[in-house]
């Protein structure tokens, strides 16, 4: 007998991708994610590849494997493709300790923190047809019409 398989983390148009215990604090991450969260994933990787910020190649690495995955295990169109959810989550503190004067210690904090970026398939609805405009002149007597009384 065989496990049951497990259930899906996201929708039937949706992708994702996680990184574990990268080197770096909670808050920095998190603005760069912010800098991507709801934008086409071309632009995204555009915006990533020019930030100066420490995590920005360590995001649109994990940005372009949430991409494949997207394409190879779902099925998914890369064109319409958008950042439906980017976070940051604290990971592990690693707590060392910095010799100080006169035999004391003073700690210190090693941030981790945990990476994930969820792609969508952006699905665009039809446009219903517009309604004709009337003509002017019937426009400009009702607008008269209107005055007048």
């Amino acid at each position: 007998m065989s496990k049951p398989s497990a259930p899906r983390l996201v929708e039937a148009n949706e992708a994702f991708a996680t990184l574990r215990g990268i080197k770096g604090s909670y808050t920095k991450t998190q603005l760069v994610m912010d800098m991507i969260r709801g934008k086409p994933v071309e632009k995204a990787l555009n915006d990533l590849s020019f930030c100066n910020k420490k995590m920005a190649p360590i995001a649109k690495k994990l940005l372009q494997s949430a991409i494949a995955n997207a394409e190879n295990n779902h099925g998914l169109n890369v064109d319409k493709l958008v950042v439906a959810r980017a976070y940051t989550d604290k990971g592990a503190v690693l707590k060392r300790w910095n010799p100080r004067a006169r035999g004391r210690a003073a700690p210190i904090q090693k941030a981790r923190c945990h990476l994930t970026i969820v792609v969508a398939e952006k699905v665009t609805p039809k446009a219903a047809p517009k309604a004709a405009k009337p003509a002017k002149a019937e426009q400009t007597t009702a607008n008269n019409e209107k005055t007048e009384a």
